[in-house]
């Protein structure tokens, strides 16, 4: 039986000097200089205590108008996350040895984890490779691990290299990660074109996959060789902010509440090109997307299933996970999310919850676990309880946000398998 952690929030008072959104009001700062300036000029027996007062009211709202200031910029920091970047909840790792099939790396939470990943190493386009099971036999320091060096896809690993891990164990396209055959299509999307990968097969069911925060589009890839398998034809497309899409007009993310109407967009290009039903498979923010899509589309009606692997379903708790990831002092953690919020809303649609439950009507896998660190396993556990007949809901213990499949690639895609072949 699961049992769900209760969890709860706490509404830090808003500081001097600032609306109840968290923003500074403009003339605060101007009444404190102007009533400073006035009690100067005072003088008998309370003036000195009157400059004194003055002083205090100056230095409250001076430091009040700094912490939003601050919580602005953190949360600002929060909403421009480079899909091509790591999430900042990932620690850097350094190697220590590197052999043809060994990989020695500083001992971490991260390090330890069971099953496949990616490391990546440098700026966008640097090294990877890809990393299999601990090997507690393998001679270590205390301080070290050694996993098995499955593959090294890109650049090379030399001891001294920074390193972090990424659920993405592919690079390059589907011809050249997998040998599968694709076309590289152009999504007409409301900024400009999308690109999109297209691998077609048999079944007249299409699986459109949906990469999420800290990933780009080569993250489905880990599971396109087994959708490949069983001839389903798969859309794998960009969205706004990823490389080679077009900007979102004011360059931050929005957690899937804009990006998914180019979701939307890549549910009308299957269509058109003959998809008879199509299936929503996405992750962390694709996933929420995914749902906005299911709930929002004017094609809603060929969606027959969706697939949400880790889905942010709880935004301010994950904007509050990004903020302390990026080590925003605890104090500041509520002006960073109302920050966050106020730019979020300023460009998006008043839109209902996404797991309110009109947002769910057709068979729906929810893969998620409660080690996830970005998107709270709690919400998904409430959306599965709320809707037994439509969500089923499997659980992956030990993996980190969006990393189900690697953390057991067998038992996924058998629930995978099972969800999916009598959706067709």
């Amino acid at each position: 039986m699961r049992t769900a952690r209760a969890t709860t929030g706490t509404r830090t008072p808003t500081a001097i000097g600032a609306g109840a959104n968290g923003r500074a009001r403009p003339g605060a700062a101007a009444s404190a200089r102007t009533a400073a300036a006035g009690l100067r000029a005072t003088t008998g027996p309370g003036a000195v205590a009157a400059r004194l007062t003055a002083a205090a009211v100056t230095a409250v709202l001076g430091a009040g108008a700094a912490a939003v200031a601050a919580g602005r910029y953190a949360g600002d920091a929060v909403l421009r996350i480079r899909p091509d970047r790591p999430l900042p909840t990932e620690p850097r790792l350094t190697v220590h040895a590197v052999t043809a099939d060994r990989i020695t790396l500083t001992r971490d939470l991260a390090s330890v984890r069971r099953g496949v990943y990616g490391v990546m190493a440098g700026v966008p386009g640097g090294s990877h490779a890809v990393v299999g099971p601990v090997d507690e036999k393998a001679p270590h320091t205390a301080d070290t691990v050694v996993r098995r060096l499955e593959r090294t896809t890109r650049g090379s690993l030399a001891p001294g290299t920074k390193v972090w891990f990424t659920p993405q164990v592919h690079t390059g396209d589907p011809r050249s990660a997998l040998g599968i055959d694709h076309t590289d299509v152009d999504i007409p999307g409301e900024l400009g074109p999308l690109p999109a990968w297209f691998v077609p097969a048999a079944r007249a069911t299409w699986v459109i996959t949906v990469h999420g925060l800290g990933t780009t589009r080569e993250h489905p890839m880990a599971v396109m060789e087994f959708l490949h398998r069983h001839k389903f034809p798969v859309l794998t497309p960009t969205y706004r902010g990823d490389p080679g899409a077009p900007r979102s007009p004011d360059g931050r993310g929005h957690l899937g509440e804009t990006e998914w109407r180019d979701v939307d967009a890549a549910l009308g290009y299957a269509v058109r090109q003959g998809a008879q039903r199509v299936i929503l498979y996405g992750w962390s923010t694709g996933a929420t997307m995914a749902l906005h899509t299911a709930a929002r589309s004017p094609l809603r009606d060929r969606i027959a299933g969706l697939v949400l692997d880790a889905p942010v379903l709880d935004w301010e708790a994950t904007l509050r996970a990004l903020a302390a990831a990026r080590h925003t002092p605890r104090p500041l953690l509520p002006l960073a999310v109302r920050a966050a919020q106020g730019r979020r809303d300023s460009a998006v649609d008043r839109v209902p919850p996404a797991i309110a439950p009109d947002a769910v009507t057709v068979p729906t896998l929810l893969v998620h676990g409660p080690d996830d660190a970005i998107a709270p396993w709690e919400p998904s556990l409430r959306l599965a309880d709320r809707l037994p007949t439509l969500v089923s809901l499997h659980t992956v213990r030990g993996a980190p946000h969006g990393a189900s499949w690697n953390a057991d690639p067998e038992g996924y895609e058998e629930a995978l398998r099972r969800f999916l072949i009598p959706l067709t």
